[in-house]
């Protein structure tokens, strides 16, 4: 393992707690409101559900991406995992905002239709890198196609 993993740790961390951060600014308004009351899907878990999914969905993701890093054996196998990973965390930011702050469920779902698609970018792109870091990256695209569902759910 190279030298300085922890510093890599770090920022992998440090960038996750961010994203969440950030999706969380538009989620916690919009949860207990009565515009999501009355879309809410009936199978839609209890809210403290969430916070506990997306707590151990975001730290196998920070996992993924210093393990997916520090096996990362050139400068353009670290561009893909930026851009992939990268990206995913923009449009994941922007389903909240989309959802929750503007109440556009469609345009939500759009949106998670590419969370989806970089998840699954990320796990092509970590599988030739780091098996572990790949197998980790599961939970969150099982997790995502639950969460377009009750996002389709939400406006049909």
């Amino acid at each position: 393992m190279k030298k300085n993993w922890w510093l890599v740790l770090i920022v992998s961390i440090l960038i996750i707690a961010l994203v969440s951060f950030l999706g969380n600014i538009f989620t916690s308004q919009g949860t207990d409101s009565a515009w999501f009351q009355e879309i809410r899907p009936s199978i839609t878990p209890p809210n403290f559900v969430f916070p506990i999914a997306w707590t151990i969905i975001f730290t196998l993701i920070a996992l993924s991406l210093f393990f997916a890093w520090i096996s990362a054996k050139n400068r353009k196998e670290k561009e893909k995992i930026a851009l992939v990973f990268g990206l995913n965390f923009v449009f994941n930011v922007l389903w909240s905002l989309f959802y929750f702050a503007l109440k556009l469920p469609v345009l939500a779902f759009v949106d998670i239709i590419l969370v989806w698609v970089t998840a699954l970018l990320m796990i092509l792109t970590t599988r030739k890198i780091n098996k572990a870091a790949m197998w980790m990256l599961v939970p969150y695209i099982l997790w995502l196609t639950f969460a377009a569902i009750l996002n389709l759910l939400s406006f049909i």
